[in-house]
């Protein structure tokens, strides 16, 4: 019987032994939106108030921040060569590297979570919370998370990359839904009125997403969610 869930062989990749400035460039803006994210509470005040002096001053810190970063191939994605290609190598994992990913998972979790809280408290309660939710629960959450990734606990954020043939699945499989699921929930805010009904719609069509797209990226069939083999050669950022 075949597997439900898609695996992808060495022999369907190209192998690189460099990485190209236009790619190097791309995974930039990633990173700047990974660490605009950090500061949660301020973020939330980007979409219930606009854009002001404090968010343009963050921005700026982040953009000057990663650009060193980057430049210095420092961010993962931004080598002249990629860092790992044996998935199942043992090697050390660069700081660089897991304290990125530290706090990409923390912008992945912590909006996630803190968005279902808010809108599971709407549907019940009839009310919403989402300026107490963001202003109470976003560090403490996100607090945990960096601290895992401290501990190096987190997938990618080992000591070692030798389960990065699996770890990357669970990141980019956590990145896909919360990144499908975020805006279904922001344009529903917005469009829809605030009562008992469209409440519990807003909750049911956010975890619904978030559920479909975690079922893709289990079976694979999302981009870099397929499973790598050990011993197979494949690059990763």
């Amino acid at each position: 019987m075949s597997s439900p869930v898609r695996v992808e062989l060495d022999t369907q990749r190209k192998i690189r032994s460099r990485n190209k400035l236009y790619y190097r460039v791309n995974h930039w803006p990633i990173w700047i939106g990974v660490y605009f994210l950090v500061p949660g509470p301020l973020i939330f005040d980007l979409f219930h108030q606009g854009f002001d002096w404090r968010i343009g001053a963050w921005l700026g810190v982040v953009l000057l921040g990663t650009g060193i970063a980057g430049l210095y191939a420092q961010l993962p994605g931004c080598e002249a060569r990629p860092y790992i290609i044996r998935f199942t190598e043992d090697k050390p994992n660069p700081l660089y590297r897991r304290i990125c990913y530290t706090f990409a998972w923390g912008a992945v979790l912590s909006f996630a979570l803190l968005n279902l809280a808010a809108l599971a408290a709407a549907a019940i309660t009839g009310k919403w919370y989402f300026q107490q939710i963001y202003r109470y629960g976003y560090f403490p959450l996100a607090g945990t998370v960096w601290l895992l990734g401290f501990l190096k606990i987190l997938p990618r954020v080992r000591a070692s990359t030798a389960g990065e043939g699996h770890e990357r699945r669970y990141f980019y499989g956590s990145v896909w839904a919360v990144c499908a699921a975020q805006p279904v929930g922001l344009v529903l805010w917005k469009v829809l009125p605030q009562n008992p009904l469209t409440n519990w719609i807003k909750l049911i069509a956010f975890v619904g997403v978030l559920a479909f797209m975690g079922y893709l990226a289990y079976r694979g069939l999302l981009p870099r969610t397929q499973v790598i083999k050990p011993g197979e050669l494949a690059v990763s950022d």
